[in-house]
């Protein structure tokens, strides 16, 4: 009735029917069920994809909130505007570094922009010191995914390569 009386609206929260996902790095994609930990590769987290990178900068491959970031620096949570929560996961085994080679460029409550730089990485220690640098990117809250689209790009580019389209209940 206010709201008649003296004009304001009230501000509505409109929450996104698609999510699109793109690469964080740049390099060629694996498909998750290929990713040689069965943590990811058999989709324990949740689903998504990886990549193998070709350089050392990881960026946000969504818009939204920095809600974790590992103290070892090896792996970041965003929350997106349709409360999807994506895990970003530098290498395999890269906890055992303690975040030797790791430079954070966030920390939790960050807000971020698809693109957004999150951490650059030593891609040669981590091919020295890891079992891999493939680096899976998970939607860890899977229940909230109506429908999700894989693009089958091989060669991607970081912030840039549209690799996962998802629909969300409305």
């Amino acid at each position: 009735m206010l709201e008649k009386l003296f004009g304001k609206k009230k501000e509505e929260v409109t929450k996104p029917e698609q999510e699109v996902i793109v690469s964080p790095v740049t390099g060629t994609l694996i498909p998750i069920e290929e990713v040689p930990d069965p943590t990811f590769g058999k989709k324990m987290m949740g689903d998504g994809f990886a990549v193998a990178p070709k350089e050392g900068s990881l960026v946000a491959p969504v818009s939204g909130e920095v809600i974790q970031v590992f103290p070892t620096k090896h792996a970041i949570g965003i929350r997106t505007p349709g409360q999807l929560e994506i895990l970003i996961h530098i290498g395999l085994d890269t906890v055992n570094l303690n975040g030797d080679g790791f430079t954070l460029h966030v920390k939790e409550g960050d807000q971020v922009k698809m693109g957004d730089l999150l951490v650059d990485f030593d891609l040669n220690l981590i091919k020295e010191k890891a079992a891999s640098t493939i680096t899976p990117v998970i939607i860890t809250n899977m229940e909230m995914v109506e429908q999700m689209m894989k693009d089958k790009i091989v060669d991607v580019e970081a912030g840039q390569t549209p690799l996962l389209r998802v629909m969300l209940p409305v």
